[in-house]
């Protein structure tokens, strides 16, 4: 039996599967929630969590495609119906390994792909146009669990004059935000983004931007390095061989994207294979190490961490949490931690939650969100003019 929007916006309590496939492309996460209520009585429980890893085949065909430069209309189309087979597939593996009937989701909140994100206006034909782009068919989603599938979330907030990003610090307000502290989150995927919850603050005080790299330049340098024998640095290993190499490092935060103020987000069109060819002109033109160029790399992204925080935000947090695939790497938090030593340094595990779940578990939140018929941007955050429900519903 299908399950339509109104008998999924009448439940108090939802069973709910939020999915996620972020800038590194290195597979889908996918979250099993049960969510009570809605706004500022939300309640989230976890139930489950499953990776499903792309292929390194896949990893690569996405990046080329989101590169820019790869790929037509032909591309797009076969790619787009591939990963909504693949995020229907995760939902029912994921459904599986936490012993429930698919029949029992009631919804999917799903991010998709993206391959292109261009918040400034450029101009085209005869007129100017930003635009987003995430792909990933929904249908596949809908047909295989019987229920609706709210998607595509970034380009309602666009439309309303925002940039589209980020979209998580609605879900972090509702859920991290203190009466008596001042909370810093800080995803480190394959772009870093943070979000500033001052204590007892309402959501228009919230200030949240893309910070900069996060895993991004440290996996393709370590692919560059290890001649593709690596895709990541496990654990900090290979950093931790090098020492930081400080004119690499100052040159590094030259970087014009550190110094634009909010709102602002970036994404592989700005750090990806362009990007990193620079910094290996300047490796080589100086004769930097590997190992160094690594370590340097990897201090770079705590550094514009500590940059954004220290010039974009109007009070200091006492407590940074880490989350995304960074809060697995030791050099960075040390890092971190040194570059921000007035503030305690967490991971997500720390305080009792997952940080590889916590953006599919966002993309639940907002599906639900949506489905209450509650505004899921923050305009503050993303320069939006007016507040406005994000997702596309499929059935």
């Amino acid at each position: 039996m299908r399950k339509d929007i109104f008998e999924v916006r009448n439940k108090q309590t939802r069973t709910v599967i939020g999915l996620m496939s972020g800038t590194s492309a290195d597979g889908i996460d996918a979250v099993l929630t049960k969510i009570t209520g809605s706004g500022l009585d939300i309640k989230v429980e976890e139930q489950d969590f499953l990776f499903l890893p792309f292929s390194k085949e896949v990893q690569e065909r996405i990046i080329l495609v989101a590169n820019g430069a790869y790929g037509g209309a032909k591309e797009l189309c076969e790619l787009a119906n591939y990963l909504g087979k693949q995020y229907a597939y995760a939902c029912e593996k994921l459904c599986e390994k936490a012993g429930i009937p698919k029949e029992e989701v009631d919804l999917v909140g799903n991010h998709g792909q993206t391959v292109w994100h261009m918040p400034e206006q450029a101009q085209y034909l005869h007129d100017m146009v930003r635009g987003t782009l995430q792909i990933g068919e929904d249908s596949y989603i809908a047909q295989a669990l019987g229920c609706p599938v709210v998607g595509d979330f970034r380009v309602r907030d666009m439309a309303a004059g925002g940039l589209g990003a980020p979209l998580v610090p609605y879900v972090e307000y509702l859920l991290y935000r203190k009466e008596n502290q001042t909370i810093a989150l800080q995803n480190i995927g394959g772009i870093g983004n943070v979000t500033l919850l001052p204590k007892n603050c309402t959501l228009d005080e919230v200030t949240a931007f893309d910070t900069g790299p996060g895993n991004m330049l440290i996996d393709a340098y370590v692919s560059r390095m290890t001649k593709e024998e690596k895709a990541y640095d496990e654990g900090g290993k290979l950093a931790a061989q090098g020492k930081i190499h400080q004119g690499l490092l100052d040159f590094l935060m030259k970087d014009p994207y550190l110094q634009l103020p909010p709102p602002k987000n970036s994404g592989r069109e700005y750090y990806g294979k362009a990007y990193l060819e620079k910094i290996c002109e300047f490796a080589a033109e100086h004769h930097v190490e590997d190992v160094d160029c690594l370590r340097t790399i990897t201090r770079f992204t705590a550094e514009s961490i500590a940059y954004g925080l220290q010039h974009f935000t109007k009070e200091s947090p006492d407590q940074l949490i880490v989350g995304g695939g960074g809060s697995h790497n030791p050099v960075i938090l040390a890092d971190l931690a040194e570059c921000l030593p007035y503030c305690q340094i967490l991971t997500n595990e720390d305080i009792g939650f997952c940080s590889d779940s916590k953006e599919a578990v966002a993309f639940a939140v907002l599906a639900s969100e949506a489905i209450s018929g509650n505004c899921n941007n923050v305009p503050s955050v993303t320069g939006a003019a007016v507040p406005v429900i994000m997702g596309k519903i499929t059935q």
